[in-house]
């Protein structure tokens, strides 16, 4: 009998298999910073969806007084996951996805510093989410606010899996953010191109820095009181029961002390993309560099020491009240500061209100003004008046959306012909901006209304004689007409990548690296090693009879 020779190599496992299989087993394995980068941001919008949906369902119970579409405990069960869907498993997975995809190719690396711990980073914070999303095919979500409001998670108010599902789930994705964030450090730190000193990194490479430390820091509590309500949960222990001797203030303590620094977690990596979209689209230099630079390490150390303005309420001494609104107060400095820097920037330019543009301009607008609630938040008598009022509803959503969400936009739009080759529809791109605007005005805005005529966040359903109604079913037609800019969004995504125009290397004219290599860019990103002389390499390059060119302001 003849033998035959049998080729188990992988490489001819997988020419047998189908296109699309091959596909999937490509970003299942990967550990290339870009497809990874790809799959947080895939995983985000599609968590996008889901919260969404959980939003419009909130909204449509509230339409009405005295309504009954949504059971008390279901309405629960969904605010809790929307709140928690948003902030874990959308904001933070979308930004670390784009720091993914380009600060390697910003500061002119190969790859992440450490590709496999990015990789598990990822499947970890995915993990997390289907832990938590489990709970609904074991028949009993969570429904103690995505704050979990202690002790409410204790075995005798929250008997079922959802709880158990909630911590675990938070629990297993904060593994994968803080790896993220370590990740991010080194791989700034240590692999930026030659003559690219710290104090030449693109801005946004700037703002991950720094999210990441805040990660670092702020994650690990989170996670310990996480591991505390377990205990609690399982083993007896009482860490947060007050009638056995423990501390529903220990727990606000311990979240806050994450909770508080997790909106700059949110904001800064937006500030960056900001900061990236409003010089190349006004044909002018970010202004005054060195005094964002020194405001965003101001806003990450600051927002170390705010988190108990969340706790105004709870009876906390004089002077603690009055340290915390002053730390509070103080970090609108930074902010202010950059608000400045942009409008500086823009001042006298050559703007292009292109895509990328028009969502940085929404930005700038809908920031500030949730902006100017939060520092009304800060002064102690307004947040006794208002605390647990749809006006801390309004406020958070119109800083967290207006300004991530938006921000976030402008980023994809800006970076999109780079990820993929292809131009995004403008006219479909600014009838996203638009509708998207005036739904968020629309929904956001009539609650800060109906907070200050006292109706109270987390209620089901309200009285016909409150004055109320007429600001929820003002805030629902918002969230209604919003649906259909996301929309937009995902078929002007999914339509582009095989039918938009070609982009070229460098469609928007910009000046950092990412634009220097092909789009989509090689496996390896660069052919070799860019060097860097400026914060504007790609000026230098175009520029190569002027080599010791230097702009105002910016020290070569």
């Amino acid at each position: 009998m003849q033998s035959a020779i049998v080729d188990n190599s992988t490489e001819t496992r997988m020419a047998t298999k189908p296109p699309w299989t091959v596909y999937l087993h490509d970003y299942i394995t990967t550990v290339d910073h870009k497809k990874i980068g790809i799959l947080y941001i895939l995983m985000a919008l599609v968590f996008l969806v889901i919260g969404g949906v959980e939003a419009i369902l909130i909204r449509w119970q509230l339409f009405w007084p005295r309504a009954d579409i949504i059971p008390p405990k279901l309405f629960n069960q969904l605010f809790t996951m929307h709140g928690t869907t948003m902030v874990f498993f959308v904001g933070m997975p979308i930004l670390i996805g784009l720091g993914n995809y380009f600060v390697p190719l910003m500061i002119g690396a190969r790859d992440m510093a450490f590709p496999r711990l990015n990789s598990l980073g990822f499947w970890a914070t995915f993990l997390g989410g289907m832990i938590v999303y489990f709970s609904f095919l074991a028949g009993d979500p969570p429904d103690v606010g995505w704050f979990a409001y202690a002790p409410l998670t204790e075995k005798t108010f929250s008997r079922g899996i959802g709880t158990d599902c909630w911590a675990t789930g938070l629990l297993v994705s904060g593994v994968g953010t803080i790896a993220g964030g370590v990740n991010f450090i080194a791989t700034i730190v240590g692999l930026r191109a030659p003559g690219m000193t710290i104090g030449k990194v693109p801005f946004f490479v700037w703002t991950i820095l720094w999210t990441s430390a805040q990660i670092v820091l702020a994650i690990p509590p989170l996670s310990a009181a996480l591991i505390m309500v377990l205990l609690d949960r399982h083993l007896g222990a009482h860490f947060f029961d007050p009638q056995t001797g423990g501390s529903a203030y220990l727990w606000q303590h311990l979240f806050w002390f994450f909770g508080h620094p997790e909106v700059y977690i949110l904001i800064l990596p937006a500030f960056g993309m900001i900061s990236e979209v409003i010089p190349v689209f006004s044909r002018k230099v970010l202004f005054g560099y060195e005094f964002m630079a020194a405001a965003t390490m101001g806003i990450a150390f600051i927002s170390l020491g705010v988190w108990a303005h969340h706790m105004f309420t709870v009876g906390m001494s004089r002077p603690m009240e009055i340290g915390f609104a002053a730390s509070s107060l103080l970090v609108s400095i930074p902010t202010g500061i950059k608000m400045f820097n942009w409008l500086a920037t823009m001042q006298g330019g050559k703007i292009r209100m292109d895509s990328p543009m028009l969502f940085a301009c929404g930005f700038l607008g809908v920031f500030v003004f949730g902006g100017l609630t939060g520092v009304m938040l800060a002064a102690v008598p307004i947040d006794w008046q208002v605390s647990d009022s749809y006006f801390v509803v309004a406020h958070f959503h119109t800083v967290l959306i207006g300004g991530t969400l938006f921000a976030t936009f402008a980023g994809l739009h800006y970076w999109y012909p780079k990820m993929t080759g292809r131009m995004l529809n403008e006219r479909l791109a600014k009838w996203q901006f638009w509708i998207l605007l005036i739904g968020f005005l629309l929904t956001f805005g009539p609650m800060h209304i109906s907070g200050i005529l006292g109706m109270p966040r987390r209620i089901y359903t309200y009285p016909p004689d409150r004055g109320w109604d007429i600001w929820n079913q003002v805030a629902t037609i918002g969230a209604l007409i919003q649906a259909p800019s996301f929309v937009l969004f995902l078929v002007n995504v999914i339509g582009s990548r095989w039918w938009g125009k070609p982009a070229g290397n460098n469609p928007w004219n910009a000046w950092t690296l990412e634009w220097a290599t092909s789009s989509p860019p090689p496996a390896y990103n660069f052919n070799e090693v860019p060097v860097v002389r400026s914060r504007r390499p790609l000026w230098d390059l175009q520029h190569p009879e002027d080599p010791d060119w230097k702009y105002e302001g910016e020290h070569a």
